[in-house]
């Protein structure tokens, strides 16, 4: 064999060995982008959930707008926050403020028994939990993107077309990791 081809075929080597890490890393992205978009449909479910939640507790505690009135404000900032640090950062405060919201409903019975209430919990509880399976999906595709960026050789290839690391979706504070405890039993 000459040099010439002993060259082609490294060359063609290399070549197959830089689409096959491309392509690895492409799919890497595309799937923290799903898992992302799967995190941003269950919050906008939740978000849809608030002003349900937020007029059912209106009905029975109108003199509680300090409480209503943060949730709404709380709500109205997790839509409109887009990255998952800052989306992260607002659904926390959304959370809390939900807790609170709940922790005023502990005080009206009548409210408690509510049928459209008790179903509204039960949807709250539900999504939190599906929340909770997005986030563990997105932050797994996450590790997984990042780890294909950091490592070597796969590194080089990241670096030269353009491949970023991505943040985790997660909570800062350890008091705003409780799910809201949507039982009022």
């Amino acid at each position: 064999m000459t040099p010439f081809w002993i060259a082609v075929a490294v060359l063609a080597i290399v070549l197959i060995w830089i689409v096959i890490v491309f392509n690895g890393l492409v799919r890497k992205r595309n799937l923290s982008n799903e898992g992302w978009s799967g995190i941003d449909v269950q919050l906008k479910r939740r978000a849809d959930l608030v002003p349900q939640l937020v007029d059912a507790v209106r009905g029975y505690a109108a003199h509680e707008r300090t409480v209503l009135d943060e949730v709404t404000a709380m709500r109205s900032r997790a839509m409109q926050a887009k990255d998952p640090i800052e989306r992260g950062q607002a659904e926390q405060e959304l959370t809390s403020a939900l807790n609170r919201l709940l922790l005023v409903a502990e005080n009206y019975p009548d409210l408690k028994a509510a049928a459209n209430f008790l179903s509204l919990q039960q949807q709250l509880t539900d999504l939190e939990d599906q929340i909770q399976m997005a986030r563990r999906y997105y932050n797994g595709c996450v590790r997984n993107l990042n780890i294909a960026i950091e490592s070597f050789p796969s590194n080089l290839v990241a670096k030269v077309f353009g491949f970023g690391q991505r943040e985790f979706f997660q909570i800062e504070h350890d008091a705003d990791r409780a799910v809201p405890d949507a039982s009022l039993s």
